[in-house]
């Protein structure tokens, strides 16, 4: 009997990273779930170990600091990971003049520095197997001018449009997925209000059984949702003067109770 495969999914205790392990689990898969929160991640490796009997992982790192991405680099070293999702993300209230350094490389670390780590320790056992996929989570934020978050989302982005050419003649596939605006707990932890009319807002299924699809079909670039779709194909059209202009226009407003 065939070993079930195995996904390894930062950032797996709300939002997206929760809903990629949902799916996986349902298909079958075998689960490392790795967060910073241990209560919530083992709240939901028991559920997904009751309700789809499978083996779910629970690996409390904080990708932000060096120990943490050496914890889960040491468990892609030693297991067989068939998936990796680099999901884990924070956002941050604060502007770049208003933000202090140590958070920026924080930020940075988490979404670019631990993602590029984890994904080349990842492709190169992967290689060494003949198979394996690999999703990073940038954001459509890559292609605007909004701060650290864009900064380091466009540097994930095209590090994985990088590593999907290395690896273009090999079984192993890498996918850039660039969600939007979706429903998930971001906008709150920032004490932020949900900009835009409702129409605007994924939902995390969607994001997730889309993005799923499109790294299935082996496609680089992972764009959820026709609008946001249209609008990635628009983006680069967009004179970067007018982009700056946009994206420093663009803030969100504050919820009256943070």
């Amino acid at each position: 009997m065939n070993p079930r495969p195995r996904a390894l999914i930062t950032g797996a205790s709300s939002g997206l990273g929760r809903g990629y392990a949902r799916t996986l689990a349902a298909e079958g898969y075998d689960l490392v779930l790795v967060a910073r929160d241990e209560v919530r991640l083992s709240e939901l490796a028991e559920q997904l170990r009751t309700m789809q009997n499978i083996h779910a992982e629970v690996a409390m790192a904080d990708l932000s600091i060096r120990d943490g991405i050496d914890a889960v680099n040491e468990i892609i070293a030693t297991q067989p990971i068939d998936v990796l999702i680099n999901n884990a993300g924070f956002g941050l209230r604060g502007t770049l003049l208003d933000t202090d350094s140590a958070e920026l490389d924080a930020l940075d670390r988490v979404l670019a520095g631990a993602v590029r780590e984890l994904s080349l320790a990842a492709a190169r056992r992967m290689q060494a197997r003949g198979r394996g996929g690999i999703i990073n989570v940038s954001s459509l934020a890559a292609v605007t001018t909004m701060g650290q978050y864009a900064a380091s989302k466009a540097a994930t982005l095209v590090f994985t449009e990088a590593l999907a050419g290395e690896l273009r003649d090999s079984p192993v596939t890498v996918t850039a997925v660039l969600p939007g605006f979706i429903r998930t707990e971001f906008h709150s932890r920032l004490g932020v209000e949900r900009p835009g009319p409702g129409l605007i807002w994924l939902s995390v299924d969607q994001v997730v059984r889309q993005s799923l699809r499109d790294a299935r079909a082996a496609k680089v670039v992972s764009v959820p949702g026709w609008g946001y779709r249209m609008a990635s194909l628009v983006a680069p059209l967009v004179p970067r003067p007018l982009m700056r202009w946009g994206s420093t226009g663009f803030s969100f407003a504050r919820t009256r109770d943070r």
